[in-house]
């Protein structure tokens, strides 16, 4: 009995002394970025049709904390990505659609890696870049001491790396590659993991799954749905959730898996061309819907975070700058203010809110805008206005405009103080999109059309003058 007791009491022992030691260590931090991926097209999730099936994401869902209002910056790509790297609106410094992220995120503009490398971290960034398209711009110029990947296009072929206009690069050298691109990132993802295990690392894994072109080994294309893309599909998030699953496995291999902060979402609404399933959210990928820009968001850290569970509070991907300085322990730039916050908190139970005010812009011409108010959503596109509840109506079918017109014009007003604080679109200089605009333009086009009816008027009466 006493050797027992001896026993319980050396291991309950050398386990406080684990985590005395575990708690003085730097974590190790990944993000694992998707690409495209439905909001149903996780099998964790309950509105998941039949055919999905992601057991390794869904076993780090079911161990770590699900956030369910995990939101993006942007409803398309790029965008999301430099909100996610300098945790700041990307309209601040006039990214507001994919296109301008060809043109690159301002030098003066600091990345998350920048920040952690002083601190000792290693960093990699492994697959589609889509931040800048030339040398100054690429990820080893912003921070990462490795990048194996593509550098923008939105788009890169997942067996064919032949076309070296469009190459696959190892640091800054493109390469010839083989092999299916989900497999081989996630190959670079454990290697990197093995390599760098005895320092502390940050690890940026941006797959380009399951974006365009439809593309997957044949053998796992099977026709379950009728719906040749929808079954591609399937068949690219196998290999995905395959990939997740050898990244935890390296982690926990290499025992670094409980002082990891892991944190896996995707980039932004599915896609309507490649038939995501974002269920039971209205709308797609370029929309700012829910189904848009509200997506799968996994929160992993098992020393420091009670797994198991749900968080409801509204978090994006804006705030994982923030996250990962503060898991590092180290303090938020003071240079640059950053708009995003840390999630750990929340996280923790030290607090249940982040943000007043979530706002989403794709500037120009289309004037597509929304805003976040609590339990309000303002989604609006040129003149066009709707509003909804998402405590009742997570699913956006009920407009609310007509009956709440006091809301509207206090969350219009709020946008319209946010956007003085940004900058016009990088790309082409056009100016941003304000409401009222397409009102303005409507009047303009009235009083033009009604000075052109005078004027034909004048001309008719001195033509039937004798």
């Amino acid at each position: 009995m006493r050797l027992r007791l001896t026993a319980k009491i050396l291991a309950f022992i050398l386990s406080g002394i684990a985590n005395i030691c575990l708690a003085d260590e730097k974590p190790n931090i990944v993000i694992i970025l998707t690409d495209d991926q439905g909001y149903a097209d996780v099998s964790y999730n309950p509105h998941s049709p039949p055919e999905v099936s992601t057991p390794n994401i869904d076993a780090l869902a079911y161990s770590s904390i699900i956030c369910t209002q995990g939101y993006t910056s942007g409803h398309v790509c790029s965008p999301t990505r430099a909100g996610l790297m300098t945790g700041r609106y990307q309209q601040r410094f006039g990214i507001y659609t994919a296109g301008e992220g060809g043109s690159g995120v301002p030098l003066d503009e600091v990345f998350i890696p920048q920040r952690l490398k002083p601190a000792g971290y290693v960093t990699g960034a492994l697959g589609k870049w889509h931040l800048g398209l030339t040398e100054e711009y690429h990820a080893m110029n912003r921070g990462f001491d490795e990048f194996y990947g593509f550098m923008g296009r939105g788009a890169h072929p997942y067996f064919d790396h032949s076309d070296m206009s469009h190459p696959i690069y190892r640091g800054l050298k493109p390469i010839k590659e083989d092999g299916y691109l989900t497999t081989r990132i996630t190959e670079e993802a454990v290697d990197f993991i093995q390599r760098h295990k005895k320092n502390p690392f940050f690890l940026y894994v941006a797959y380009n799954a399951v974006h365009s072109p439809p593309e997957a080994p044949e053998e796992d294309i099977k026709k379950v749905t009728g719906d040749e893309t929808r079954d591609t599909l399937i068949a690219m998030l196998k290999h995905l959730d395959m990939g997740v699953g050898q990244i935890v496995k390296s982690l926990k291999a290499n025992d670094l898996f409980d002082n990891t902060l892991l944190i896996f979402l995707t980039d932004n609404g599915g896609s309507a061309a490649m038939s995501a399933n974002n269920a039971p959210l209205r709308g797609f990928k370029q929309m700012d819907y829910e189904g848009g820009i509200h997506v799968p968001f996994i929160v992993s850290w098992p020393a420091k975070l009670e797994g198991g569970t749900k968080c409801d509070v509204p978090m994006w991907s804006i705030d994982l700058f923030a996250t990962a300085l503060d898991a590092a322990g180290l303090p938020l730039p003071k240079d640059k203010p950053l708009d995003g916050k840390s999630i750990l908190p929340v996280l923790k139970g030290d607090s249940n809110k982040l943000h007043d005010k979530l706002y989403w812009s794709s500037g120009g011409g289309k004037g597509k805008w929304a805003i976040r108010s609590g339990k309000w959503k303002l989604v609006a596109e040129r003149n066009r206005i709707e509003l909804f509840d998402l405590e009742k109506d997570l699913s956006e079918k009920t407009d609310l405009a007509k009956k709440h017109p006091k809301v509207v014009s206090e969350l219009t007003e709020n946008y319209n103080h946010w956007l003085e604080e940004m900058a016009d679109p990088i790309s082409n200089q056009e100016k941003r999109w304000k409401p009222g605009d397409a009102a303005s333009a409507n009047n303009k086009s009235k009083e033009k059309k009604k000075a052109a009816r005078v004027k034909a008027r004048e001309a008719k009466k001195k033509s039937l003058k004798p």
